[in-house]
């Protein structure tokens, strides 16, 4: 199974948007995108590696970016704004891409993509995740929880 840990922080990649606050600096607080290289692209420190890093470990790592020569004591805040979308594919009314939003199940992302087609299962969904880089695929309940980036495959069911 996926690690399923709810405890185990969020970690960023490609297609997240997070706010940086620079507190005293109102001209590098922003809103950043990270970029399909999993970085984000900052004003006067440049790229800062963001893919698989928590907000705390972000965090660190661009106060000491900006310690190294910009700013003497820099406090730094990084939330998630939006996280990566989810995908839907098979057998549901309208497969395609859409907004991830906490707490959703498979059940719920099927809703999301219009239902279950009349040939689509509805017993169980194959759920693709990038697992430490690799994608791992599994057959999960309905019932499973769904994280930003993760594709669900509705399959045709058999009578």
């Amino acid at each position: 199974m996926f690690d399923m840990d709810p405890n185990k922080p969020y970690t960023l990649a490609s297609g997240d948007r997070i706010r940086v606050i620079v507190f005293g600096q109102d001209a590098l607080s922003n809103s950043y995108a990270v970029d399909g290289g999993g970085r984000v692209s900052m004003p006067l420190i440049g790229l800062v590696d963001a893919q698989g890093r928590t907000t705390h470990d972000l965090e660190r790592e661009i106060e000491a970016k900006l310690r190294g020569g910009f700013l003497r004591e820099p406090k730094v805040s990084v939330e998630v704004e939006a996280y990566r979308p989810f995908f839907v594919l098979g057998e549901v009314t309208t497969a395609g891409q859409y907004p991830y939003i906490n707490g959703m199940t498979v059940q719920n992302a099927v809703a999301v993509a219009g239902g279950f087609s009349p040939r689509g299962s509805k017993s169980s969904a194959d759920l693709t995740r990038v697992v430490d880089g690799y994608p791992v695929t599994l057959q999960v309940p309905l019932t499973h929880p769904v994280l930003p980036g993760d594709t669900i495959t509705i399959r045709e069911r058999f009578f």
